[in-house]
């Protein structure tokens, strides 16, 4: 009895601490008053200090979405909505994108009109194309399900 309660304990802690190690999350919130369908033109800024890696994969995806992007500093005269974004990435024997926030943001007010988010851990690490296409894929889907 003794060498099975062992074992369960010994099972309970393997999984307990295992667990751990493998975190997905993937979030998006739309504001009620926001009306995703009526932008047409977006300009998806570069985080400072950032290569433009993110941010061409972003517009990328947002192109094949059906969008007009533009990732020019300055926007254009008719600018919808402007898009922003924080990446995390981490070390684990190889760099990796760990979280990616992207903002749907107005442009004069600066005010969030949609968020996503999504954060993987080394091991259910995603390429950031794959990231950038969930965080943004479930953006629309909330902006869906708002209507």
């Amino acid at each position: 009895m003794k060498r099975v309660i062992r074992l369960l304990l010994a099972a309970v802690a393997v999984s307990v601490f295992a667990s751990g190690c493998a975190v997905n999350r993937a979030t998006a919130t739309v504001d009620p008053s926001a009306n995703l369908d009526k932008l047409r033109v977006v300009q998806v800024r570069r985080l400072e200090g950032e290569d433009g890696t993110i941010q061409k994969l972003i517009a990328s995806n947002l192109r094949k979405r059906g969008y007009e992007v533009s990732e020019d500093a300055k926007p254009p005269e008719k600018v919808d909505a402007v898009v922003t974004y924080v990446d995390k990435w981490l070390w684990d024997i190889t760099m990796y994108l760990s979280e990616l926030t992207v903002t749907v943001r107005e442009l004069k007010s600066d005010y969030p009109l949609a968020t996503g988010n999504s954060l993987h851990t080394s091991l259910t690490r995603r390429s950031p194309p794959e990231m950038v296409d969930e965080v943004v894929g479930n953006i629309f889907k909330e902006s869906e399900k708002s209507k």
